[in-house]
Order: C-alpha cells, then structure tokens, then sequence
C-alpha cells in the first residue's frame, strides 16, 4: 500500500523502539499512515545515526531488539500506522571489532568468504588492505600496540582502543614481524587521501563500500530485513544512497522482486531537469526534487540576483571563495578530486591502464594521460552519476552524463591533439563503449561511484559553503545559480509526478538538509528586500565589538542568525556555533576537518559569542526589530511551502517536530531526540493536522488515480497566487512573495478562478465557504496566506476516496 503520509523519526540509543511506541498515538491522530524510522540494523555502538551497520542479521539491541521492533509495529498496527525503514546497501562500519565479515577479511585476506563483500584493490595494497585509523605514523604509535586475547581466547592486536585479527600462527612474532604479516595494513589516517584501497562512503573511511551486486552478498545483507517484510512488520523501504552501488537498477530490480514490490523511495538527488531512471523499480524518490522546487516558489528571482551584487560587493568573493555559482562548483570538484579523492582517481587510472593494456588500438595511451583524462571528465559530469553497465545499452540519458562539450573542455586540459584523444578513451570505457570484460565492467561501475562521491563532496560540502548571497537556495537538491522556482515551472513538475511518479515522496526537512524548511522559508524573505538586508548587516558590523574574521563569514552568520530568530536568546550562540564551524571547516577556505586552523576557528566563535549569537546588545536588538518587521512575510512563506508539499502530488515526509514551527540547523542539531509537542501546537499544526486528514480521509484524491491541474489566477497580483486543483475536488491556494505584494499594493482586484462549481469550503478557515467560480483573492486569504478549499456540493466526485 502506498502511504498516504509518512512521519520521520530518527531513532537513538537515548530514543529506542520503546519511546516511538509512545510516540504512536499523538502520531496516527496527526494523520500519517506510515512512520518512517531511521536504520534498525545493529550499528556501531552509541551511533546516534545508524548508517554504520556492523550486522545485517539482527536487529540493534541498544534501541530494543527485534522484539522491541516487532513491539512497536504491532501498536502502530493498532493505531492503523505502517512501518517504513530506511536501508543502507551501500555500506558498513570500517569497524573490524564489530564488523565481522570485514573482521574475517581482515584475518583471512583475499581467501576469505567474505573478500566479495568488499571493493578492495588488493594488487594496488601489495596485497594488503590499508586500514588509516592511527592517530600518526606507524613508527610513532608503536609503543601503543598490545597483544591480547578475546574471552575466547582469541589473539587479537589492540591500540587506542580499536582492535585487530591476527593472521594464523603469527601472534607471537615480533612487533615488525607481526604488523608486516597481516592482510592489512595499519596506517596513519592522512594516507587515506592517497593509498586508501577500499571503496568507502564519498570520503569517510569509517565507512567501507559493499558489493551487493553479488547475489550473496545481497542475500546476506538482506535477509533480516525482508523476513521482516514477509512477515508484516515493515510496510515499505527508503533506500540509502543508491548512488554509490555498481549496478543500481539492478539492484532496485532484485529488491522489488524481493520485497513483492512493497512501496520504496531512493534518496537520489537529481539536479536540474535530471529525469529519474524510468525502469528504476521504485515508485519514486525520498524528495529533494521536490524541495527545490517548493523553495524556489518562495524565492524572488529579481530580488536574488540584487542580492548576489550586494554580497559580491560586501565580501569580495575572489577564486575559491564563491563569487559565481559555477565557478564555485568547477573549483571545488579540482579540489575534491585532486586531494580528498586522489586514491579514487589512482583506482580508475589503473583500471585504464589495465584496460588499454589489452587492446593494440589503446596500449600507447600513458598512464598520465589517462590520469589527466579522467580527472577532467570527472569534474565534468553534469549530473550525480551515469546509469550504464560495460557493455549494455547507451540511453539518450545515460550518453548525456559526459556531453560532447564535456569533452572538448576536457581535451583542452592537453597541450598535444593526440595524447588528448585518451579522453575519447576514458569517456567510452565510462559508458560502457570499449567492451564487457571484468575490467571494462570495473571501470565503468567505478567511475560512475566516484563521478556520485565527488558531485556530493564539491556541490553538496563545498560549494555550498562558498556561496552565500541566500544560503536558503543551499540546500540538498537545489541550485543555487538559479534559486527561483516560476509557477509555471512549479506546474509542469507537479503534472510529471502526477502523471508519471504519483507515489514519489517529498519532503521540506529531512536529517541531511543543511537548514530546515521554517529556517530555509525565512531567509528565503530576503530575496524580496535585498537592499533592506545588505544595510542592515553594514549596520551589524558596525555595531558586533568583535569583528568576524572575513565578511563571507559575518554575511551567512548574520543570515543564519536571521534565520534561528524563534530561537530563545540562550540558545542561539549554542546552536549557531557548531553550525558555522563545520561550514567553514566544509568550505576549506581558512581552516578545515584535516587541517584545523585553532586562531581561525577561535576568531569565528569569539565573532559569533559577541555577534549573531548574542544574547544581549545592540546587534541584538537590531536583529529582533528586522525579524519583526518580516514577520508577516515569513508567516506566509512558512504556511505556503508547508500546504504545498502536503498537498502536490507525492507522498508527504514530515520530519520529526515539524508539524510546528521547526527551527533546525545542520546535523547534529537537526537530530535532537524527538519529544512530543504540548497540547494545542500552533497555526501550522493546525494546517497540517488539517491537511493529513484530508489525505487520510480522501485518499483517492492524491494518490494513483489522483489528478493535479494547475489552477490560474487574474488580475494585477496574480503571480502572487500559486493554486493548483488535486483531482477536481480538492484547491490548494497559497501565498508567494508575499513581501514584494504588500510594497506593489496588495491583492487589489486580483481573482482567482476555481475548477467547476461549488460550494467550497476552506479547512483551515472555520465559516470561509466560497461559491465561485471566481473568488476574490483578498477575500480567500482574508485570514491566513493560505487557503485548503474543499468542494462540499454539487460538481461531481472525481477521484474521491
């Protein structure tokens, strides 16, 4: 069953199984069909996330079990909520202690049952696998190394409190010995940059990739979880990061066949007019397509583009430092793949290398050259991946990945027309050109991973953190060169999903958005006063006693201040400093996670305790009286973008809190424990307990065999009206840029026209029945921004559920 809506809660050694049983009630009154629970496989212990999964075999016994699991379906079962469980395929804990497959590996080598588990280059490791968890280089760390044993007796090596196989008949080696006659090696964590030969988690070598492309592989590290879908404790999937698997249409194909074609989401991230695999067997993704585009209805295009000269003109972005969007990107990717995935590239350079090797038409092409080939064509691939398989067919889309003019810029990087032409190489053997064999295979599945690991890494923890006239447009799935999302564009994605993905999911706020949606719909405010904001952080400066070390800095900490102005005074230098810290360290510009610089970093947080962190001052109060200003614009586009994601065709993903006004920053402020709201809740509880029961009570009406047509006002406002009409029965009306109406004059004699006759009643206005078929804007939004019409007589039942 496809749900109706689903509630995200992230599950927590401090919030088990047991506390979301208590949290069912208040939740199946919301109006959710589904909770939606973050992974339940056993993960390293005290993870507060669970995408680092050591067994796939049991459930995790810090929130309950599998008793406490199946505890918590059965009262959700009788509320009559389902259960949907997000998945990690992709990857598991480079944790040996806890991992035992890879602990076996580690112990065994290549002979190992589980080496396929794996992507490890042995022959680039000297047959050994590089394990970079010491805290310097080995010479250094030796006097920490301790030989032990398990309570098994098993030997084991232990240091700083991790621990190690040990290979047979080689415990009582010396201490050179020993480290040198293992399967692995244990290294200092800075080699991971360049001798890391295991595929990992974008750049994290906490987390080791697994080959669910074999079918072993898939059947173990499955099993759990499709018993408990055959046994009715999980209702549907969200799969994990599909991005960085081989093959991943094949995947989703043998899970569906698996799971009986139980409802599952992919959290797949297109960019730009990025079409969704149609022969994926998913009914669509977890939503960051239609976060953007919701954003984007709410963000003004003119008033953007001001805002950019004026950032421009305050911080004097050069270079890196993200003075244009595009640029921004193309020098981020350098950096990325250059330096944070130097192995990755060596891989791929040797899998050329390997593949050339065979073929006389392509043995003369240097290793350099096909370095440098594959280099280029990686920051150029203007989507997440490619979609092939060595030796497959090529779709239309699939050859769009790596466009002519990828290409030609790539061959510009050669000073010679001939050594350039291992491009054309490079470009055939990643999609699938050049032939089938195991190597062909290998390159073109590993380009495709890392092409997904390197646009995550230079777009998604780079360049969003270089670019900030309107860090609002930052966001998962967004583009920040073009923030603004028309109505007509609006229109024509919500008609494809209808049409073509009905029961994809949507979201505002996920655990990965960077701001949550009330943060995001705030600051997107300012694209509608640029002016007002840039004088009023000239004003800031001039009254903050400690200066922010750069003015990129005091621009995004001022709008992310503007943007926590709900929060109570004694909280916000507490959640705005994390925050800011991992963007600069992100960004890379001053300071980073791998090489920290202390003055730097204490420069930001001295700025931040005296600035826009301040409980008390006159920035302070400059700030509140700003915030109170906008408020009323800020009412509208919160209210707006929450009535249009529970509405717009898709299955509606609320994350945990946000029912209410939901004031989050990046993780791990974002994945605060759930706590269940006080009785009564506020005006946007109210509009979406209005809106879930609408789509609980009538579910025909948005699901399969829904309808979604846009809905057109009239008059000298009307590009400040976005309605559109859910299977001729149901009118969603909001609000858009609303600050940019008020200065034009207001609604004046703006209509809008509704769909058929009436009457209709608005839910979320008690006695605001309108009879059409024109209506008055200013009379519909008479009391809120938003208006959830209803057709209660007359003019058919089309889609009723």
């Amino acid at each position: 069953m496809t749900p109706t809506a689903t509630y995200r809660l992230q599950l927590q050694p401090d919030f088990p199984f047991a506390a979301a049983a208590d949290a069912v009630p208040y939740l199946a009154e919301l109006g959710v069909s589904h909770l939606h629970l973050s992974p339940v496989l056993e993960a390293v212990p005290g993870s507060g996330h669970g995408y680092d999964v050591v067994d796939h075999g049991r459930v995790r016994a810090e929130f309950g079990g599998e008793e406490g699991l199946r505890a918590l379906a059965a009262t959700a079962r009788a509320h009559g909520l389902g259960l949907v469980v997000d998945i990690v395929p992709n990857h598991m804990a480079a944790a040996p202690r806890h991992n035992l497959p890879l602990w076996e590996v580690l112990r065994e080598g290549p002979d190992s049952p589980y080496a396929r588990w794996f992507d490890i280059d042995w022959e680039a490791g000297g047959g050994k696998v590089l394990l970079p968890v010491l805290a310097g280089r080995v010479g250094e760390e030796s006097a920490g190394f301790e030989r032990a044993a398990r309570d098994d007796g098993t030997p084991v090596l232990r240091h700083a409190g991790l621990e190690f196989p040990l290979r047979d008949g080689t415990a009582d080696l010396p201490l050179p010995e020993l480290l040198a006659a293992q399967h692995y090696r244990l290294a200092w964590w800075r080699l991971a940059r360049t001798e890391l030969n295991y595929r990992r988690f974008f750049t994290i070598s906490d987390l080791i990739g697994v080959r669910v492309e074999h079918p072993e592989v898939f059947a173990a590290t499955h099993g759990k979880i499709l018993e408990l879908v055959r046994d009715g404790v999980i209702d549907g999937l969200r799969i994990d990061h599909p991005d960085g698997l081989a093959d991943p249409g094949a995947y989703l194909g043998e899970l569906g066949e698996a799971t009986g074609g139980r409802w599952t989401v992919v959290e797949k991230i297109l960019t730009g007019a990025e079409a969704l695999p149609p022969a994926w067997a998913v009914a669509g993704t977890t939503g960051y397509d239609a976060l953007h585009r919701i954003d984007g209805l709410f963000t003004d295009p003119m008033g953007a583009a001001d805002l950019l000269g004026r950032y421009r003109d305050f911080a004097g972005p050069q270079g890196d430092r993200g003075g244009y969007w595009t640029a921004t990107v193309r020098r981020a990717a350098y950096r990325v793949v250059t330096h944070e995935l130097a192995a990755e590239t060596e891989w791929l350079t040797r899998l050329a290398v390997q593949v050339c090797a065979g073929d006389p038409a392509t043995r003369d092409h240097a290793p350099w050259a096909l370095h440098t080939a594959v280099r280029e064509l990686l920051v150029r691939v203007p989507v997440y991946r490619p979609y092939v398989t060595a030796g497959g067919p090529l779709t239309e889309i699939a050859e769009s990945t790596l466009p002519a003019e990828a290409v030609r810029d790539a061959r510009a990087a050669f000073s010679v027309a001939q050594e350039a032409d291992a491009v054309d190489v490079v470009r055939d053997l990643a999609l699938g050109r050049l032939g089938d064999g195991p190597e062909h295979a290998s390159f073109c599945a590993r380009f495709a991973q890392t092409a997904s690991a390197l646009h995550a890494k230079s777009v998604e923890d780079t360049a969003f953190y270089r670019y900030v006239p309107l860090i609002s447009a930052t966001e998962v799935g967004g583009d920040p060169g073009q923030p603004a999302v028309s109505p007509e564009e609006f229109h024509a994605f919500g008609t494809r999903l209808s049409r073509d993905w009905p029961g994809t999911g949507t979201v505002l706020t996920t655990h990965d958005t960077k701001r949550s949606g009330d943060v995001r719909a705030r600051i997107a405010v300012l694209s509608e006063c640029p002016e007002r904001w840039s004088a009023l952080v000239e004003q800031l400066a001039r009254a903050t006693p400690v200066p922010a070390p750069d003015p990129q800095l005091a621009w995004q900490a001022w709008q992310s201040a503007y943007g926590c102005a709900g929060l109570p005074a004694d909280e916000m230098a507490g959640r705005l400093e994390p925050a800011l810290l991992k963007a600069v360290r992100e960004a890379g510009l001053f300071t980073s996670w791998t090489e920290p610089d202390p003055a730097y970093e204490r420069a930001v947080t001295d700025f931040v305790a005296a600035g826009p962190g301040a409980d008390a001052g006159e920035a302070r109060v400059l700030m509140a009286r700003f915030a109170r200003e906008l408020a009323p614009f800020v009412r509208a586009n919160v209210l707006g973008a929450a009535l249009v994601h529970l509405t717009m065709p898709g299955v509606p993903d609320l994350y945990q809190g946000t029912e209410r006004e939901y004031i989050a920053l990046v993780d791990p402020d974002n994945r605060r424990p759930f706590s269940r709201p006080a009785e009564g809740g506020d005006e946007k509880t109210a509009l979406t307990a209005a809106a879930l029961g609408l789509r609980r009570e009538r579910p025909g009406l948005f699901g399969e065999s829904g309808t979604y047509a846009p809905v057109a006002a009239r008059g000298p406002a009307a590009s400040h009206c976005l309605a559109f009409c859910r299977s001729g029965e149901v009118v969603t009306a909001v609000t858009r840029l609303s600050l940019r109406l008020d200065e034009e004059g207001g609604w004046r004699d703006t209509v809008l026209t509704l769909p058929g006759e009436g009457p209709w009643t608005d839910l979320l206005a008690p006695g605001g029945e309108f009879t059409g078929p024109e209506v008055p804007v200013a009379e519909l939004f008479a009391q809120r921004p938003v208006a959830l019409l209803v057709r209660t007589g007359g003019g058919g039942a089309a889609g009723r559920g």
